[in-house]
């Protein structure tokens, strides 16, 4: 039986992400990623508005007019959440945890999907595979892909993102566009990552936390690291060493960025603290952008 407090925060994300969903971010999702249908129907005459991508210029250039083919139906797509539900999200310091704004976001994905009758499947990772469900389409697969996220409790605490690619990688065989939602606090993962890049439409949703970038002057702590255990006592109130946590931070996501770029994956940047309907429309705008 899953326990009535994680139904109540299913339907509290589903309420909260519904406005998102239905006024602004459907539209955007649809002009980015919902592909064309694969069977061809017929050719008709070319009427004002038609994409002209459309146009079918052999038969124009017979007929002497412009023509556009038809397609039976537009291609279902499938929709791939790979969750990093490692220790490490765990922390916030701006009212949520990187984890609890995960959920969100792939609820938001998520809905937008099924209301474009498109498949959505999950896969949950840690420093290994912990669950995987396969895609289907509709609200009630929805709302347990969500009740899996909320239930879960991760039985590892690190992080092996090559692990949850080469999975994605053996289970999906299909071209699907696949969100990978994490706060990358891991390495090695340079191969599975181009090679997921050329099979799949790869998104990286990098999670962070404004206390993971600056360290503000709070004096002598001590902190742990909650994935490997390790413990540390740092002096916050040197400005050296808090410029040099800062410079390293810096030249690990520069490192970052570079291999995504690498591996032609785009990414979407979501502060714990701020709106995350800001990045992910921006980013979609952006792509629509491209592509046209």
């Amino acid at each position: 039986m899953i326990p009535r407090e994680i139904l109540k925060q299913v339907r509290r994300i589903e309420l909260s992400t519904r406005g998102l969903v239905n006024d602004v971010l459907s539209g955007e999702y649809h002009s980015v990623f919902k592909g064309r249908g694969m069977n061809f129907a017929e050719v008709r005459e070319y009427q004002y508005g038609d994409d002209i991508r459309t146009i079918d210029w052999n038969v124009t250039a017979r007929a002497g007019t412009p023509f556009v083919k038809i397609h039976e139906e537009e291609r279902e797509l499938t929709v791939m959440l790979v969750v990093d539900l490692s220790a490490s999200g765990e922390f916030g310091t701006r009212g949520r945890f990187k984890a609890e704004v995960a959920v969100e976001i792939c609820a938001l994905l998520a809905f937008s999907a099924i209301k474009n009758n498109d498949k959505v499947g999950l896969i949950i990772f840690t420093d290994r595979v912990e669950k995987f469900v396969p895609p289907r389409k509709g609200r009630r697969h929805v709302l347990r892909v969500l009740r899996e996220l909320l239930y879960h409790r991760p039985e590892g605490t690190g992080t092996d993102i090559a692990a949850a690619l080469d999975y994605l990688n053996h289970v999906q065989r299909r071209r699907a566009v696949t969100f990978l939602v994490s706060d990358f606090l891991d390495d090695g993962f340079e191969k599975p990552l181009a090679v997921a890049g050329r099979r799949h439409d790869l998104v990286a949703v990098r999670l962070r936390d404004e206390r993971e970038v600056e360290l503000p002057p709070l004096g002598i702590l001590a902190i742990e690291d909650p994935e490997t255990g390790e413990r540390l006592v740092v002096d916050t109130s040197r400005p050296a060493f808090r410029a040099r946590f800062s410079e390293t931070v810096a030249r690990r996501r520069e490192a970052l960025d570079r291999r995504l770029r690498r591996s032609k994956v785009d990414v979407i940047d979501i502060e714990t603290g701020e709106p995350y309907d800001r990045p992910l429309m921006r980013f979609f705008r952006d792509r629509a952008r491209r592509q046209r």
